[in-house]
C-alpha cells in the first residue's frame, strides 16, 4: 500500500500498483483517495500537486459539511478543479461518521430503513443506499476520474466509505482482481485512530462521532466490502452491468480503464 504522508491528512494514499486479472496493474500517480483535504499544510498541497501532478478533486462530501467546513487549501490552486458528487440525500447535516446529525428518534428511524436494504450487516446496507439514493454521482464521479487530465483524488470526510464504494467501482471497473479491492477498501483500518481523531477535532463531524464513540465501529473490514460486491453482483448483476444502467456504457468503461491502466 502507497501511504502518502501527508501532515493534513491521516488516510491519503495512491491505488497505484493494485493488480488486474489479466496481469496488468494500475498506474501509480493516477487515482489518490483520502480522508477531508481541509487540514493539508503548504508542503503537502506541493506534494499533491508539483509532485504527483494533481489536477483533479473528486468530493464526495454532502454539501452541508463542504459549507460548514469551508474552502480548503487546494481550492486556492488554479490549476486543480473541484467537482462535488454528494452520495448520500442532501437533508440536513450529513455526513459519513455515523449518517445524519439529527435527532435520536429520526436517526434510529433512518438506520432502520437503511437496515432493511441488508439486515446483515449495516454498512453494507448503507453502501448499497448510495447506489439507490445518488447513482448519478457514483457515475459522475468516475467520469471525472476517467477524464482527469492529471492524478485525480478522490475524498470525503475519513476516506473509508462513500470514498472506499467510490474507489472500489472504479478498480473493479477497470479490472482490479476482488482481493486487491477488498484490501484496498481495508487498508484504512490501519489509520482509524489518527482519522478519527483529525473529524473529532472538527464541530462539524464531532457530534456524528459521540454516536458511535468506539473506534473499531468505524474500522473498515474484509467482509464488508466482500458483502456490498457480492450484492452488487447478486442486484444488478456486477459493477459493469450497475454502471451500463446508469449510463456508464463501454465507452466510459474504456476511458477509466485507459485512465487508470494505460502506461
Amino acid at each position: 500500500m502507497h501511504w502518502l504522508e501527508l501532515e493534513g491528512a491521516a488516510n491519503a494514499r495512491d491505488v497505484g500498483g493494485l493488480p488486474t486479472g489479466d496481469g496488468g496493474a494500475v498506474v501509480p500517480g493516477r487515482l489518490l483517495r483520502s480522508d477531508n483535504l481541509q487540514g493539508l499544510t503548504p508542503r503537502d498541497v506541493k506534494v499533491l500537486v508539483d509532485d504527483l501532478g494533481l489536477t483533479t478533486v473528486v468530493d464526495l462530501r454532502g454539501t452541508p459539511e463542504v459549507a460548514q467546513e469551508g474552502p480548503g487549501p487546494l481550492t486556492r490552486v488554479d490549476s486543480v478543479r473541484h467537482h462535488h458528487f454528494s452520495v448520500l440525500p442532501e437533508s440536513g447535516g450529513t455526513t459519513d461518521a455515523t449518517a445524519d446529525d439529527i435527532s435520536d428518534a429520526l436517526y434510529l428511524s433512518r438506520r432502520q430503513r437503511t437496515l432493511e436494504r441488508f439486515p446483515d450487516d449495516v454498512m453494507t446496507a448503507l453502501y448499497l443506499g448510495y447506489l439507490e439514493d445518488r447513482p448519478e454521482s457514483v457515475v459522475g464521479a468516475l467520469r471525472t476520474i476517467a477524464g482527469a487530465p492529471g492524478a485525480a483524488l478522490v475524498h470525503c470526510a475519513a476516506g473509508k466509505d462513500r470514498t472506499g464504494v467510490v474507489t472500489a467501482f472504479a478498480l473493479t471497473a477497470a479490472g482490479v482482481r476482488r482481493d486487491a479491492v477488498i484490501a484496498d477498501y481495508t487498508a484504512s483500518g490501519e489509520r482509524i485512530r489518527a482519522i478519527l481523531d483529525r473529524l473529532r477535532a472538527s464541530p462539524t463531524y464531532a457530534p456524528d462521532l459521540d454516536r458511535r464513540p468506539d473506534d473499531e465501529d468505524h474500522r473498515p473490514r474484509p467482509e464488508t466490502m466482500e458483502l456490498f460486491l457480492d450484492q452488487v453482483d447478486k442486484r444488478y448483476g456486477g459493477v459493469l452491468a450497475w454502471l451500463d444502467g446508469h449510463g456508464f456504457g463501454a465507452d466510459d468503461v474504456t476511458a477509466l480503464r485507459t485512465k487508470l491502466l494505460a502506461r
